[in-house]
């Protein structure tokens, strides 16, 4: 019999001490730089992701969701790891409307960290040395956000008042006010019962039609475009993962891993933290298929649970393939599944390759994220047209093999929760970095959606958060 192991601790150094996190309390695509623990001078490969960092969120934070350069600064540049912040503080960023992108210099002899939004698909940011080519100027100064839909909730955004349940005011104050965790800070809830919003708050300057990243609430919902995928014929769980840097299949022993091992952080793959790190991916600018894709296996697949940026990133990598239309690819999310719930405040975006970043790089609203939830509670039908296969979503909330060492349980791409954690048996949520959370409790027909930007280290109980949401409806 093959020995089960489960590996879950993250362990980033910075600010003079070394700190153990573990992934499944977060859920976040952790991005450590490790540096060393004595201060010592930034090398220019950590200017430089440093520098990525802040136009990457710039970029996406004003051309996707219409915020100012001061409130991103102030908000979601602030409390980011530690090896980060005394960079992105000191570095420069230009602004240039008229081609939506930003540039941040950090190097005397190389070219600037450059992103750059398109209209579909958000940011891009340019590799570590390349020179920003020339964009054509053709937007206007002011950024352009999706108005409000004028169909009927779920599918639009008519008749929605935006006001906060009188029972449930007591904790939409405590969550807006620091309270379910350390320093943890709020910019939005959504709460949806019965498939209709109770409940709906926002901090200043968000609003339901901001967007914030979605982190690793991107893992799910890549479980859910992979279902989609599934009832359409082009793959199945059950197979080898359909990836084309790992041929011929009978040289590479990685070729076993199947989707459902990924879905499931089972593949084995080696890396150098659980979590991975993605450093070079998220803000160094390599591209999926190369970073991805490298790492060796160190544990048979399905035998070890280790939460991993790279299964999810190979699983998306593997629908590309299996597209085989790069336009049909880069079309999927929004054709497949963000139109017909009424997402149109969410955008996947991709590398400079064209390879989605959907372990954790996807912009959303609130109310965006509570169509996803509903559309899970109802078992991937929508409005009555089935999205996903028939029990897609019992598959991805149900445990199979290795499990996290503590805290919640873990499906396909959900988390999952019960009386341990105080919540009806059944209970699941996706979960990103900085506190997104989307909780669905399907026994009582409720969506839970908060939106956050918790500083590094600090975290918010949305489990002690549903309860309470629970305790005061009843």
């Amino acid at each position: 019999m093959r020995s089960v192991t489960i590996e879950t601790a993250v362990v980033c150094s910075g600010a003079g001490r070394s700190r153990a996190r573990w992934a499944p309390a977060f859920a976040g695509a952790l991005l450590c730089l490790g540096t060393p623990t004595q201060a010592a001078e930034p090398t220019t490969y950590q200017r430089a992701l440093a520098a990525a960092y802040k136009a990457a969120f710039l970029c996406s934070g004003m051309f996707n969701a219409g915020r100012t350069q001061a409130q991103i600064e102030a908000l979601e540049l602030t409390g980011i790891y530690p090896e980060y912040q005394p960079l992105v503080g000191e570095l420069t960023a230009a602004i240039e409307p008229s081609t939506r992108s930003v540039t941040v210099a950090f190097d005397d002899k190389l070219p600037p960290r450059r992103a750059s939004w398109r209209k579909g698909l958000g940011c891009t940011t340019d590799p570590i040395g390349a020179a920003p080519a020339p964009i054509v100027p053709v937007y206007s100064a002011d950024p352009e956000t999706a108005p409000l839909d004028p169909r009927p909730w779920p599918q639009g955004d008519a008749g929605l008042s935006g006001k906060v349940a009188p029972k449930l005011s007591t904790m939409a104050d405590r969550a807006f006010a620091g309270g379910y965790g350390e320093q943890a800070r709020t910019t939005g809830l959504v709460i949806v019962r019965d498939g209709r919003i109770i409940s709906e708050r926002y901090a200043e300057g968000f609003g339901p039609l901001v967007s914030n990243r979605t982190w690793s609430v991107a893992k799910s919902i890549s479980g859910t475009l992979i279902g989609i995928a599934v009832r359409q014929k082009l793959l199945d769980p059950t197979q080898p993962a359909n990836i084309p840097e790992w041929r011929p299949a009978w040289r590479d022993p990685r070729s076993a891993i199947t989707f459902d091992n990924l879905l499931r952080m089972a593949s084995g793959l080696h890396s150098d933290t659980a979590g991975n790190r993605t450093d070079a991916l998220y803000t160094g600018a390599t591209n999926v298929s190369q970073e991805a894709t490298h790492w060796p296996l160190e544990a048979a697949p399905g035998t070890r649970f280790r939460y991993a940026n790279n299964d999810i990133l190979l699983a998306i990598r593997s629908l590309r393939a299996a597209l085989k239309n790069d336009d049909r690819y880069l079309d999927f999310p929004r054709t497949e599944l963000f139109d017909k719930i009424g997402m149109r405040h969410t955008v996947a975006e991709a590398d400079w390759q064209g390879n989605f970043i959907l372990s954790s790089q996807v912009w959303s609203t609130a109310r965006d994220l509570a169509r996803l939830g509903l559309l899970w509670m109802n078992d991937g039908v929508w409005q009555g047209e089935r999205i996903l296969p028939e029990g897609w979503v019992k598959y991805m909330t149900t445990p199979s093999g290795p499990q996290p060492a503590e805290g919640p349980g873990y499906g396909a791409t959900l988390w999952l929760f019960g009386p341990k954690q105080g919540l009806p048996e059944g209970s699941y949520a996706a979960q990103g970095n900085r506190g997104q959370y989307i909780m669905v409790i399907p026994s009582k027909r409720l969506v839970i959606v908060r939106r956050g930007e918790d500083p590094a280290g600090g975290g918010f109980d949305i489990a002690k958060f549903s309860a309470d949401v629970l305790k005061a409806l009843e």
